[in-house]
């Protein structure tokens, strides 16, 4: 029996991180919202219900395919570096460590990335759709164990900063589940943004927006953030603020058994589930059998050569050279292929593929201790009654730099994911994106369906985002039976986060899967460490399948998380 039914609907359904950011875009559809004003909405949400681990000027990735042309585009949603920031800063001045703190902010993206959605896709004002957020910030809501969980765990980085601890350890301790939680600077930062675009709407939509975004960027919200970086040894400058767009993308695609598969490109993590699927497409994955020894140990393998090809050339395609092209390619692939030994693990990382110019690798040392809890991010999908679909991950966390006094948030910790590490491709440089973890996804088969899909969860998200994908399309199962299943996760490769932890060969496994197959993966040279039935650290997936030929939807949420699913 699942641990909650999967969803259907008709019309319109949402899958969110958190239930209350599904409400809120649930409220938006109800309202005749579209997809993009839906997702807008409790993207925004999740930034104060989960303002653990996604911060309202966070990243926010985006994924849209419009119903009307077919057409899958992508919204950065992530920040780059402040002209002032430069590689020779980290390596000489802090010995070659992005030190927590101001010093690794990038320039927040994510109100940039809602407010562009908004302004060339959706149909609603930033008021409108940021109502509901404004609401849980300013009248508090109940807290959740989730949270209460992550905040406990990083209570040391909460007392870090008095404004942090002011929010998120009330009365020296973190809030318990049930207890109202109230962030009223965070509501205010959200209402200005809203009045100083209904100030402006007398000039039409477009106006208005423009209003919203100028507030954070080069209003009093901006004035702030650059005041307090000014007095404590940051970086970010007025000129920085002003000057960033995301940037509107095309998606990386990859055809895996007639299912075409986007994601974001290689400034973040996605083609990394790409190249996964590339690798896999060679074999007849229904026949090992779901998560049989044979099974998992391949995907483990074909996970790690495509860390090895992520951690040598992903980077911002603006700086570097990125050869997606070829590390997407059937004569790739088969290569690759190759170098799985269907009798032994790799003790290790892999050798990236030798196929030219790249960043240099670098050497590191194996880590003590575990992983630690991939939880932070978040993530919603949306579908509406057109057929839109929407797909974006935002994050970002609270503990990683200071709030800002007076609004409430925490502009973006992302430089956690760039290298002080000269020569590598995604090393510090001024303007330059960081190498991101979220990434959105959306599978299409003309004709049949269109699934949205993501997650929150580091390092793990292709990982979890791969195994959802192949229950559904190979082993037939519903999207909430998919979303249930079992899964496993690498870590054999360095980590994204500074500072970089490698754990050679350490594969950890879900509970519900057969303790032979484990023994007998240790037996392979896997180092093997059993989770809880249901781990937060092997992702938390959301997932929508539009049918196109019945109408009918069907919305998973992953128990793992407190995400829920809601449509009609």
């Amino acid at each position: 029996m699942p641990y909650q039914p999967t969803v259907a609907g008709t019309r319109y359904m949402i899958s969110a991180g958190h239930y209350l950011a599904t409400q809120a875009g649930f409220d938006i559809l109800e309202a005749g919202g579209n997809a993009i004003d839906a997702g807008v909405a409790a993207g925004i949400a999740l930034g104060v219900v989960q303002s653990d681990i996604v911060q309202v000027p966070g990243v926010a990735p985006i994924m849209i395919r419009l119903a009307e042309t077919g057409e899958v585009l992508t919204i950065s949603g992530l920040g780059w570096w402040p002209k002032a920031a430069s590689l020779e800063l980290f390596v000489e001045q802090h010995g070659g460590t992005i030190p927590t703190g101001l010093l690794r902010t990038v320039v927040p993206a994510a109100p940039d990335a809602w407010i562009t959605a908004l302004q060339r896709y959706g149909t609603m004002s930033f008021g409108e759709v940021a109502a509901s957020a404004i609401r849980f910030a300013r009248d508090g809501f109940a807290m959740h164990r989730w949270m209460t969980q992550y905040i406990e765990s990083c209570i040391d980085a909460y007392r870090e900063w008095p404004t942090n601890a002011a929010i998120y350890l009330p009365d020296g301790r973190p809030p318990q589940p049930g207890e109202l939680f109230v962030q009223t600077d965070l509501g205010r930062s959200l209402q200005f943004m809203a009045d100083q675009e209904a100030a402006a709407s007398s000039g039409g939509r477009d106006a208005g927006l423009n209003a919203a975004r100028d507030a954070f960027y080069r209003g009093d919200l901006a004035s702030e953030i650059v005041r307090f970086h000014a007095e404590n040894g940051g970086l970010m400058t007025a000129e920085d603020m002003a000057e960033f767009r995301v940037g509107i993308e095309p998606p990386v695609k990859v055809t895996f058994q007639g299912t075409d598969v986007y994601t974001c490109g290689p400034w973040c993590q996605g083609p990394v589930l790409a190249q996964m699927l590339s690798l896999l497409d060679g074999y007849d994955l229904g026949e090992l059998g779901h998560n049989s020894l044979q099974y998992i140990h391949l995907l483990t393998e074909a996970m790690k050569l495509s860390f090895a090809d992520r951690e040598r050339y992903y980077g911002d395609p603006r700086f570097v050279d990125v050869p997606m092209e070829t590390l997407l390619s059937s004569g790739y692939a088969a290569k690759r292929r190759e170098m799985i030994d269907w009798d032994r693990a790799c003790p290790e990382m892999p050798l990236p593929g030798d196929i030219g110019e790249a960043g240099d690798g670098a050497t590191y040392p194996s880590s003590d201790g575990g992983p630690g809890l991939a939880a932070d991010t978040s993530y919603v999908c949306v579908v509406d009654r057109e057929g839109n679909a929407f797909s974006a991950t935002p994050s970002d966390v609270s503990f990683e730099g200071p709030v800002i006094p007076g609004t409430g948030f925490c502009p973006s910790s992302r430089g956690s994911q760039s290298f002080a590490i000269p020569g590598h491709a995604s090393s510090v440089a001024p303007g330059k994106r960081p190498r991101l973890t979220p990434n959105p996804a959306m599978a299409v088969r003309e004709g049949e369906f269109v699934m949205p899909f993501g997650t929150p969860g580091g390092d793990a998200q292709t990982q979890g985002m791969l195994q959802v994908f192949l229950n559904r399309q190979v082993f037939g199962m519903d999207v909430q039976e998919a979303v249930e299943a079992p899964r496993f996760v690498t870590h054999s490769f360095p980590n994204s986060f500074e500072p970089h932890k490698y754990f050679p060969g350490l594969l950890e496994v879900e509970g519900r899967v057969a303790s032979q197959h484990t023994e007998r993966l240790a037996d392979l040279g896997h180092q093997v460490t059993r989770l809880d039935d249901l781990a937060q650290g092997v992702a938390g997936i959301c997932i929508i399948e539009a049918d196109q030929k019945t109408g009918q939807l069907s919305g998973g949420a992953d128990p793992r998380r407190p995400s829920r699913a809601m449509g009609w």
